[in-house]
């Protein structure tokens, strides 16, 4: 019998894990067997207690406690390196992602697909803003990364177990899964979506937050922004050499060479271009800072996956605490 593992990420969704876990089983199909893996990361409310109270009840309920918060791809990522299934679905835990689409996706899955992944269509609802930011970032992201990412794709996606192994055998920091996944290739399937409304409680996705996803999926895929520096610093540059001739024009006439105002505007410009420009290649520098550091994605604090243990990477076993709490 073939094993489908669910993975769900929380962070302070106590309103929303028993509703969630009880529709992805509702619609789980007869003739697999299926894990629920909920990574908790990071919760402060009573998230993770309700989670050890239901995997009493339900056999098919797993849980990972991470030590803190360590982000959303973090979290999602120790799920994909935890799951034991012929294939991994990923999904978040406020119900915005349908539960009815998983028999859908298991169906493509056997087609012989080995990533099948969802598109979310837009959501008139909400906010002008939100929905003209998220098209611009996914535009920019296709233009200046070397991977093409549809717009509204998120982390709502099947994987088969080959593509799992590859994506946990990645030891990269900052992982920007949704590119990563594309990056791999594989025979790949899209399905559109309207989404859910959320069951209770607020988004987690503040604007910091996604601004800083939006970076991370831009730096980790290209070196395009380090090129248009070196472009934009050539424009100026060249641009500079028409003052040329009214400079030798006013030293011959004699003529005092004025315009403080433009000349300080002028050095404040150039100045705020030095600086944005520095802080591209510092963004650069300093992913190459974190990365030579090696340290772990995320650190498991419990967890009642039996095999936690051999599945986390050697690496990351230094770092991890996993009791076997059965």
């Amino acid at each position: 019998m073939k094993k489908v593992s669910i993975v769900l990420c929380c962070y302070n969704e106590e309103g929303n894990i028993s509703a969630v876990v009880e529709a992805v089983s509702d619609n789980m199909q007869a003739g697999y067997d299926y894990e629920i893996i909920v990574v908790d990361d990071g919760s402060t409310d009573g998230s993770l207690q309700l989670l050890k109270e239901m995997t009493k009840e339900n056999h098919h309920l797993r849980y990972i406690e991470l030590s803190r918060n360590f982000g959303h791809q973090n979290a999602l990522k120790a799920g994909l390196d935890n799951a034991s299934g012929d294939c991994v679905i990923s999904m978040d835990a406020d119900m915005q992602h349908p539960p009815e689409m998983l028999p859908l996706m298991i169906a493509k899955w056997e087609e012989g697909y080995d990533i099948v992944y969802t598109r979310r269509q837009e959501d008139k609802s909400l906010p002008f803003f939100k929905r003209k930011t998220s098209k611009m970032y996914y535009r920019m992201l296709s233009f200046i990364s070397s991977i093409e990412i549809e717009r509204g794709t998120a982390d709502f996606r099947l994987m088969d177990r080959n593509a799992v192994n590859i994506m946990a055998s990645l030891n990269e920091n900052e992982p920007f899964v949704r590119g990563l996944v594309k990056w791999m290739g594989y025979k790949q399937y899209a399905i559109d979506y309207q989404p859910n409304e959320r069951l209770s409680g607020e988004s987690k996705y503040t604007l910091k937050k996604m601004l800083r996803l939006a970076f991370q999926g831009i730096t980790s895929f290209s070196i395009k922004p380090l090129f248009l520096s070196l472009y934009i610093g050539f424009f100026f540059a060249a641009l500079s050499l028409l003052y040329v001739p009214y400079i030798i024009y006013a030293f011959i006439a004699g003529h005092a060479i004025s315009g403080w105002t433009s000349l300080i505007m002028t050095v404040i410009f150039f100045g705020g271009m030095q600086l944005f420009m520095t802080g591209i290649i510092g963004l650069y520098v300093g992913k190459s800072f974190l990365q030579t550091k090696q340290r772990p994605n995320y650190i498991i604090r419990s967890s009642n996956i039996m095999q936690a243990a051999s599945v986390i990477c050697p690496k990351l076993m230094t770092f991890s605490s996993v009791p076997n709490n059965h």
